[in-house]
């Protein structure tokens, strides 16, 4: 026996549901403050604010924008 179209529709509507919770979820660790410094060959390492080398770059870059010229629309 078929399954019933509105539970179908149903089924449809609760997996949109899944997924757009789980973009949320996911954009919402990715809006954490982080520091990414690149490596040889392409490599990549984020550090967090919170670990010892992240709060080392986070200075560093603060200072950088602090001397760096301001640009002008």
């Amino acid at each position: 026996m078929p399954p019933k179209p509105h539970r179908l529709l149903l089924d449809r509507v609760s997996g949109y549901a899944d997924d757009a919770a789980a973009y949320l979820r996911r954009r919402r660790q990715r809006r954490r403050p982080f520091a990414r410094v690149s490596g040889p060959g392409g490599s990549a390492e984020g550090y967090p604010r919170e670990n010892e080398h992240g709060q080392a770059l986070f200075a560093a870059a603060e200072e950088l924008i602090k001397v760096a010229p301001r640009s002008r629309p």
